[in-house]
């Protein structure tokens, strides 16, 4: 390490993944010394070995603070780019009837914390990463976002977690191109501020975020968002112009308004909700769906004529008892693939599969112009009939004429010699067809056990 040049020994510093081994390598040389000092990113959490070290009467007058750590680390260093600091997720295990006390020794997001350190790096931060520790933070209103805004005007990426943040005294960050909030409560209900104030994000992650009532993006140079939302919400509004890649999970929201011209990737998972508006989302390519299946009616009047979508999964979830069977025979995989009509690659996760098998038990299916499209199909399947099984699978095999590649998941607690007779049969059925065959079952994941045979 003497050897080598200054910089190649500060890139490999900085590359540390706890950056509490600075202290250590500045007493191995004067050369680790001096480099320690030019480190460009800090990345300090504090693991639940630490944690506990801290709190035994036997050990923690061992243990330095965890804030006292990182502001001598912050302090040293000049040139600070990037910082990370957090508790271990293992952490996130430790309720409140586990603290005795209302210690603030992890409180991350401290106004006071943060204020000690933070502006002597506003000159030369870039990237910025808090992860709090619920227990602590989740009943102490915070005033750290006002402080960041305010000092690192150069700040490009923002991480919170587990904190409760105000929005008060927030002020404009026009260099802001990246924020992710998680498991956060904001004292911003309809996201007024965060549009406001962070006008320039390309990419927005908001993740289990609470105190929203009836929120809003508007941000016209967003590309990707990702955003999980509970079932407080009203209404989601969305009023994208450059939004390219949408994930959206929300629980039986009113009203969601997606206005999205640049939209291609879209990812949808929704309980229920009683109007979705697409505007302007004609360009959508990639469409996955994990949805209430209500009625094919429902469903199919959420989206517009989808003609441009060529990659489609589909899942229906939480099946509620208006369902009837009948309802559920006015689906089937013509209807489908006909208001698609442009799908390649189709996917169907176990509730899809089975409203099309119920749907072949009223009707067979019927020629269409988007049978005449799909390329590839993935199934979640269920035998529990072998032969009608196999009648369904052989009719779209009749039907979709470009269908080369079919992907079967069976569900692991199918007699194996049922599953080996439904293969066999499909493989001696089809034999020009690439058949890929493996195992499913909830909460597990997926387990191939042959390719393209």
């Amino acid at each position: 390490m003497e050897n080598l040049p200054s910089s190649l020994v500060v890139e490999i510093l900085t590359r540390l993944n706890d950056s509490s081994d600075l202290a250590r390598c500045r007493v191995v040389s004067n050369t680790l010394n001096a480099a320690s000092f030019e480190v460009r990113s800090l990345t300090l959490l504090c693991s639940m070995s630490r944690y506990l070290k801290s709190r035994s009467p036997e050990t923690k007058h061992l243990i330095t603070p965890f804030k006292t750590v990182l502001k001598e680390l912050v302090h040293r260093s000049h040139n600070l780019e990037s910082v990370s600091l957090g508790v271990d997720r293992s952490l996130g295990g430790i309720s409140f009837d586990d603290v005795e006390d209302e210690s603030d020794d992890l409180h991350l997001t401290d106004f006071n914390f943060i204020q000690d350190w933070l502006p002597s790096l506003s000159h030369s931060i870039k990237s910025l990463s808090v992860s709090d520790f619920w227990v602590q933070s989740c009943w102490r209103r915070s005033q750290a976002l006002s402080l960041i805004s305010s000092t690192c005007r150069g700040l490009v990426q923002l991480v919170v977690r587990n904190a409760w943040l105000s929005v008060d005294g927030l002020c404009l960050m026009p260099t802001l191109t990246n924020l992710t909030l998680e498991f956060v409560r904001l004292d911003d209900e309809d996201l007024n501020m965060i549009n406001t104030c962070f006008p320039n994000l390309t990419q927005l992650n908001l993740i289990g975020v609470g105190g929203l009532k009836e929120p809003k993006i508007n941000l016209s140079h967003l590309k990707n968002c990702e955003w999980s939302v509970s079932n407080a919400p009203l209404s989601l509004i969305i009023s994208a112009p450059s939004l390219v890649d949408f994930n959206l999970k929300c629980i039986k929201p009113r009203l969601i308004f997606l206005e999205a011209p640049s939209l291609s990737n879209f990812n949808l998972s929704l309980e229920n909700t009683d109007e979705l508006v697409l505007k302007n989302c004609g360009n959508i390519q990639c469409l996955q769906l994990a949805v209430e299946y209500l009625s094919s009616d429902f469903l199919l009047s959420m989206f517009p004529r989808c003609v441009a979508v060529e990659r489609l999964s589909l899942d229906f979830v939480r099946r509620t008892r208006r369902v009837q069977v009948d309802q559920m025979g006015e689906f089937g995989l013509d209807i489908l693939l006909n208001y698609f009509p442009s799908i390649r690659y189709l996917s169907l996760g176990s509730g899809a599969w089975r409203v099309m098998e119920s749907s072949f038990r009223i009707k067979s299916l019927e020629n269409g112009v988007g049978m005449k499209t799909l390329r590839e199909l993935v199934a979640h399947i269920v035998v529990l009939d072998i032969e009608f099984s196999l009648a369904f699978i052989f009719s779209v095999l009749d039907k979709c004429t470009q269908l080369r590649d079919i992907s079967l998941l069976i569900h692991g607690d199918v007699d194996p010699r049922v599953a080996g007779n439904l293969i066999s049969t499909c493989r001696s059925k089809f034999s020009g067809v690439r058949w890929r065959w493996g195992i499913w079952k909830e909460g597990i994941m997926n387990t191939w056990v042959s390719d393209g045979i």
